[in-house]
């Protein structure tokens, strides 16, 4: 595998699908009783956008840095974030305050991936597991995480880790599922047959799966397969910030999500509408829509 996130942290992507992840937390959060996360493509955990390989693309220019223009000079602390329409109280705001507490905590360039995140938002008795394959991004990983005793890092295969960690303890969570699609379209083929088994012996987990969009109706086959798999319901979630008319760069991205919690609807709908306006680079959309709805 020769994909590095590096060049693409805190892109329009990661943006969707840490807002997303962290509102399935608050909706999984609302019970008292522990959950368990696994997150089967975690990366190095932690990114700076100062890097060559993040100025090089410059992909946080139209991602996180839109929604927190005032970088801090290096001297001083982090600005606050700025106001978002309609974010105050909202997983907006959540979000944009998980970001700077990772700022304050590892300087104004940085930007958390996931596992961060996830070990941010979780309680104490909650639980997470992180695969990460490649060697460098795993030993990153592990250092960053060491200190905390809720949290295990695995160097291992994402797809085989759902295989040999599901069904969970506690049996309450979510799987984050977010591969480098170095195999293009294929990787849903790999996608599909985990989801398949996970659902076999965990069918109350939380599912989400992050995909790019470059032209939209080419993930019509996954989609179609994805309504068919065991789950109670599926709901997709969408953002794109251009048309979706060339297969050569990423124009967007959707999430997947399996057995929603309650009431996730409500609490993405007006973010969406809001990342929708901030991140537009011309023909832009975004939207909720229902594969299949629990009766």
């Amino acid at each position: 595998m020769n994909y590095r996130h590096a060049f693409h942290a805190g892109n329009h992507g990661d943006v969707l699908k840490h807002v997303v992840m962290l509102a399935l937390l608050d909706g999984l959060q609302r019970k008292p009783t522990p959950l368990w996360a696994l997150d089967t493509h975690a990366g190095r955990g932690l990114y700076s956008l100062a890097t060559e390989e993040a100025l090089r693309t410059a992909e946080a220019a139209d991602g996180i840095a839109r929604l927190l223009p005032r970088e801090a000079d290096g001297e001083n602390a982090p600005s606050p974030p700025a106001p978002l329409p309609g974010a105050e109280g909202s997983v907006l705001r959540r979000y944009c305050e998980a970001i700077m507490a990772c700022r304050a905590q590892h300087g104004p360039g940085a930007y958390p991936g996931s596992p961060w995140l996830l070990a941010h938002a979780l309680r104490a008795d909650d639980r997470l597991a992180c695969c990460e394959l490649q060697p460098t991004e795993a030993a990153a990983l592990k250092s960053l995480l060491a200190q905390d005793a809720r949290a295990a890092v695995h160097r291992r295969d994402g797809y085989e880790a759902m295989r040999a960690l599901l069904p969970p303890t506690p049996r309450r969570g979510l799987v984050l599922v977010d591969p480098a699609y170095e195999a293009q379209l294929a990787e849903f083929d790999a996608i599909l047959a985990a989801l398949a088994d996970a659902l076999a012996r965990w069918p109350q987990g939380v599912y989400a799966v992050w995909y790019p969009i470059k032209q939209a109706r080419t993930l019509a086959p996954f989609l179609r397969e994805a309504t068919a798999l065991p789950a109670r319901s599926a709901l997709v979630a969408e953002l794109l910030v251009r048309h979706d008319d060339s297969p050569l760069r990423m124009n967007g991205s959707g999430v997947l999500v399996l057995n929603p919690p309650w009431q996730l609807e409500r609490t993405l709908q007006p973010a969406l509408a809001t990342l929708r306006a901030a991140l537009d680079q011309g023909g832009g959309r975004a939207g909720l829509r229902w594969l299949r709805r629990e009766a």
